[in-house]
């Protein structure tokens, strides 16, 4: 059974609590239903659509064999939409099931009042009632302009029962028939789209990445101390981590290309992060044991890229491809600035060994909400929505993934070619710049150490915040219906000319604010490659961009390993401006090759 009426000051969005009701708002007027137990009845409640005319004397009252249903101004039903929890608990005992007009202003239960109607036979009029409370006590007071109907509760067919249209002078609303349980309402946080839940996990995990990885630069210096390591043994412990790091970029590729992303970062992640935590027993066991245990962090941490690279190839869209990549990638940046502003500190207070104890005990919580949330493909996850599905896929069919890699055809498109020479020469000017910046602020610019330490971070978090202006350009301009090759092009060439131009301004420059000026801009612009030949594997090959990514960052790494070598040799015979002139070559090599043979169209199914 149910009291119904409308409410027409105030907006219930909602299920209100304790209270049983139920409203519902189209055109101005609100439904409203709240079950009344009675013996031998189910306490349903309802959705009412149209509303009631409020006068009384030429609308009718609802009455005979129409149990579980009300009748709207068009003449419809307005059907239960589900059961009343706690049924009995806090419902108004009333003998009569009654529709009823209650005062808006008012709560329905406690201290507050409720109207309901009392029909006559004799009289055929409808007097409305006031109780004080929902106990059951009522007293009659004088009639009121509310609109009341009454219907008596009776088995009925809804299907052939027929009830005549109730006139209404208000504002109609469209019948809206609900069926099933109450929707339940969504929490911002439920709400927020799901890939970007992938994408977030994903900097994370970067950020992450890099924390692990230059909290050796720092803690180098006191375990060299303890130690007696020698300049020599330095360099090799901090080049063991790219042994390990070159072997899995393309295995990471094909791993997470055949079995999934999710498995393939997650273990990476849970890797280094072990490898990160062990590291300080491993330096006291033995410098073999240290090697070791940094090269098996550089296996953990090359299966990364390959794998988020797979995972956003299957959850986020074209048009926002290059943000979403953008701000995982800034995540490496902030990951080198954090390590960088944290290590210190710990190593002050709790000693140089708690900086892997903590950096690497961050893995496990990040490892926990992975598994908890993350999905290798959108077709895998059972809470998706089918809009955001639907926005995912673009109407096609998700592939699964793939069996056997087509090596042959892979390497016979020059834009794959394209994507690995253009990633040797970005690489190179790269890692030239945030290796030896520090040599170059101290002996060039005449910088302490510390002063040279801090400005180490500021090209990071330059790069952390044009990679995300490049993004959002980059996407803007696909939405604006600029082709996806244009858009690709025209951001590595920024990537690469801009760096170019900054490095050959070092040598004019005469003040030290200026020279780091002109690196900070050097490394801003070169963050814009992020929506350019980091954004392309997907591009090209969906299906295979974790392989793809894996080749191209091969040759990313080659150049850093040969590019930081070389610099030293050039700089025993030379000068930094040798060093930055084969950078600037570099990069105007890789502008020619990636406008000329480098496409945004997909060429590999």
């Amino acid at each position: 059974m149910a009291i119904g009426g409308f409410i027409s000051n105030h907006n219930f969005g909602s299920f209100i609590g304790s209270e049983h009701v139920i409203s519902h708002q189209r055109g101005g007027r609100l439904g409203v239903a709240f079950g009344v137990p009675r013996q031998g009845h189910r306490n349903m409640f309802y959705q009412q659509s149209g509303s009631l005319r409020e006068n009384i004397a030429t609308s009718r009252c609802l009455y005979g064999p129409f149990r579980h249903a009300l009748a709207t101004s068009d003449g419809k039903f307005s059907k239960p939409i589900g059961r009343l929890k706690d049924e009995g608990k806090h419902a108004c005992p009333f003998p009569l099931p009654t529709i009823c007009g209650i005062n808006p202003r008012q709560r329905f239960c406690g201290k507050s009042r409720c109207y309901i109607s009392s029909y006559s036979a004799q009289s055929k009029q409808i007097q409305p009632i006031e109780l004080s409370t929902c106990s059951g006590y009522s007293e009659h007071v004088k009639k009121s302009n509310r609109t009341c109907a009454y219907y008596k509760s009776e088995d009925y067919d809804i299907a052939d029962a027929k009830v005549d249209s109730l006139t209404s002078i208000e504002e109609s609303s469209e019948a809206v028939l609900v069926e099933g349980n109450v929707p339940k309402v969504s929490s911002w946080w439920e709400q927020f789209p799901k890939r970007w839940v992938i994408v977030l996990l994903c900097f994370t995990a970067f950020l992450l990445c890099n924390m692990d990885r230059v909290n050796m630069s720092i803690a180098i210096l006191p375990m060299s101390k303890e130690f007696n390591w020698n300049s020599t043994t330095v360099g090799l412990i901090q080049s063991s981590f790219f042994w390990g790091y070159l072997l899995t970029q393309i295995v990471g590729g094909i791993w997470a290309d055949k079995i999934g992303g999710k498995l393939v970062l997650g273990f990476g992640v849970v890797w280094w992060s072990v490898a990160t935590i062990l590291t300080p027993i491993a330096a006291k066991i033995g410098l073999p044991f240290l090697l070791t245990m940094r090269a098996f962090m550089g296996i953990g941490e090359g299966v990364a890229m390959p794998a988020m690279n797979n995972m956003l190839s299957k959850w986020i869209p074209v048009s926002e491809r290059s943000r979403a990549l953008a701000l995982v990638y800034s995540g490496m940046y902030l990951g080198s600035v954090t390590g960088l502003a944290v290590s210190p500190a710990l190593i002050n207070r709790f000693g140089w060994p708690s900086v892997f104890y903590s950096f690497g005990s961050l893995g496990s919580i990040w490892f926990a909400l992975w598994l908890s949330k993350a999905y290798s493909s959108p077709k895998d996850d059972p809470e998706l929505s089918v809009e955001e599905k639907r926005l995912i896929l673009g109407g096609n069919i998700s592939k699964e993934p793939v069996s056997v890699i087509p090596w042959k055809l892979i390497l016979s498109k020059a834009p794959v070619w394209a994507l690995i020479v253009s990633h040797f020469c970005h690489n190179w000017g790269t890692f030239i710049l945030l290796t030896w910046m520090p040599t170059y602020y101290n002996q060039v610019l005449k910088f302490n150490l510390t002063e040279s330490g801090l400005f180490c971070v500021l090209p990071w978090l330059t790069m952390a915040v044009f990679a995300n202006i490049g993004g959002w350009i980059a996407d803007t301009l696909v939405s604006r219906g600029l082709s996806i090759t244009a858009v690709r092009k025209i951001m590595q060439s920024i990537g690469f000319l801009g760096p170019a131009f900054f490095l050959t301004q070092l040598s004019h420059v005469k003040t030290p604010a200026m020279a780091v000026l002109c690196m900070a801009c050097s490394q801003g612009s070169d963050a814009f490659s992020q929506s350019g030949l980091y954004s392309n594997h997907q591009d090209i090959g969906p299906r295979y961009s974790g392989v793809l990514l894996g080749l191209s960052n091969t040759a990313g790494v080659l150049a850093g390993v040969f590019g930081t070598a070389a610099t030293g040799y050039i700089l025993q015979r030379g000068s930094w401006d040798d060093v930055f002139k084969v950078a600037v070559a570099l990069y105007i090599i890789g502008t020619l090759i990636w406008n000329l043979f480098s496409t945004g169209e997909r060429i590999l199914e």
